[in-house]
């Protein structure tokens, strides 16, 4: 009897810790997400696109979302006519695992096509091709050298590595360079693993400074990156060429056609070299990024008013990289900006509006970000029957920029077009763009007419793409909630 109990009782804890591992599988499933289609894609209108931050990627740069990737993927997302939404890897180690869990539906990043790789994901055709150099600090004095000085000093050939050690990321291909060196070789080339989530601006500054030894790194990448950093030498290939492609998953055959055709068309175009030179060929452009403080690889800045719009936002309870994002959309942080219509300043103030909130120059950057958060606060109160927070920002918003009374006949509009007049996701948005028309402008229960629907409904998308960059650049000082 004992043993018969001792059985059912090992027989039951195994039975409940399968249904409680089987439960949390459902629960893990159900957080990552339902693979995404193709179809699902354009059902939904937004594209998941995986990446890092990196100076030729995706980053901040006074208060502007930039970076190669980042400006193929929004060519990509226009193109199909669906949002982008960026997720970020911190850790470029993750970045197969994230794809493989549904946390995007591509990884636009710089990776290299390896074998090894393509046993877990599908490639994209190439972006470009680059090849693997190390990366190198040149002797003390080697601006009084000569140019054969200097190479009697440094590694000018895989084989000098032999014994010596390289600092890569874990799964990256240049530690997979770096194995299959010491095979051909018949040493040991030693591999220093490098945190994951060290960006490539962070390795350049190291091994500048010396706490790394060697690196290695693409070559179109290091030779942007060393325009920076002279005292580095990137001149000794690591590799034959490489194919630089996206990532895909291998249930993602209809997406991968997709992006394959587009990017066999759009890479012939004069657009696309814009693009790759300004990231990877403009080297002044790039120094005079990298030494500012508005660069969001740098410092936790948006714009030089940063601490006036912290101010103002935490008085009417925003989060203030929300009012930098309207700050931005309205005049791209110029305090002398000046609309056709006669808006001026930070907030793009009307005369009379700054009238009414006793705005005497609306040039004086704390003068508008002051008047132009009361408005915005005045018209939050206005829109208190949406209940929504976040939409009761969006219909704020809209409000902010075409006025409180065409925002309202939007919501007449849409009753009348069987749409949620509390709701402007797809609802009152499409109802503003329809008040162009005469065919809708025009109805008696119109009582404010024409308006450039358009407008506001870039205006809120826009704010709040910029908001999402925002946010996933620049920590808040404290969590503010919308009352």
């Amino acid at each position: 009897m004992r043993l018969l109990l001792l059985i059912l009782s090992i027989t039951m804890l195994t039975t409940c810790k399968t249904e409680e591992k089987q439960n949390q599988d459902k629960i893990n499933f159900y957080q990552e997400g339902k693979p995404k289609t193709l179809d699902d894609i354009l059902e939904n209108k937004k594209i998941r696109a995986i990446t890092t931050y990196s100076g030729t990627t995706y980053f901040l740069y006074r208060g502007r979302a930039m970076g190669f990737e980042y400006e193929v993927l929004k060519m990509f997302a226009e193109d199909l006519g669906v949002e982008l939404e960026i997720k970020i890897a911190k850790d470029e180690n993750k970045l197969i695992d994230m794809l493989n869990s549904n946390q995007g539906d591509l990884i636009a990043y710089g990776y290299t096509i390896t074998e090894d790789r393509k046993k877990l994901i599908d490639f994209s055709v190439p972006l470009y091709l680059s090849h693997q150099v190390l990366v190198q600090r040149k002797p003390k004095n080697w601006r009084r050298m000569k140019l054969h000085n200097i190479k009697e000093q440094i590694i000018t050939s895989p084989v000098q590595l032999l014994g010596d050690t390289v600092s890569v990321k874990k799964n990256s291909s240049y530690a997979q360079r770096l194995l299959n060196l010491s095979n051909e070789l018949g040493g040991t080339i030693h591999i220093d693993t490098i945190p994951g989530d060290m960006t490539t601006d962070e390795i350049f500054k190291q091994v500048a400074e010396g706490q790394i030894k060697y690196s290695i790194v693409d070559q179109n990448v290091a030779s942007i990156y060393s325009s920076d950093y002279p005292i580095l030498d990137i001149s000794t290939k690591m590799s034959f060429s490489q194919r630089i492609a996206w990532g895909l998953r291998k249930d993602s055959n209809a997406l991968r056609d997709t992006l394959n055709k587009w990017l066999k068309k759009n890479k012939k175009t004069v657009e696309y070299r814009v693009v790759y030179n300004k990231y990877f060929k403009n080297k002044r452009s790039f120094r005079k990024r990298v030494k500012s403080e508005f660069y969001s690889l740098n410092d936790q800045k948006i714009s030089p008013y940063d601490d006036l719009i912290k101010k103002y936002a935490q008085e009417i309870g925003w989060d203030w990289r929300l009012v930098a994002s309207i700050a931005y959309q309205e005049s791209q942080f110029q305090p002398s900006e000046e609309s056709w219509a006669g808006a001026k300043g930070l907030m793009q103030i009307m005369p009379k509006t700054a009238e009414a909130l006793e705005i005497s120059d609306a040039t004086d950057p704390e003068q508008s970000l002051k008047g132009g958060t009361a408005y915005l606060s005045e018209l939050w109160e206005q829109n208190s029957d949406i209940k929504d927070s976040i939409q009761r920002i969006k219909f704020t918003l809209a409000s902010y920029n075409a006025g409180l009374y065409h925002v309202q006949d939007a919501q007449r509009l849409a009753e009348y077009l069987n749409l949620n007049p509390n709701l402007w996701d797809n609802n009152v948005e499409n109802a503003i763009l329809k008040l162009s028309k005469p065919d809708f402008y025009t109805k008696d229960f119109i009582k404010y007419g024409f308006v450039r629907g358009r407008q506001p409904y870039l205006y809120v998308r826009d704010i709040f793409e910029r908001y999402e960059h925002y946010k996933a650049f620049i920590l808040e000082d404290a969590e503010q909630e919308m009352d």
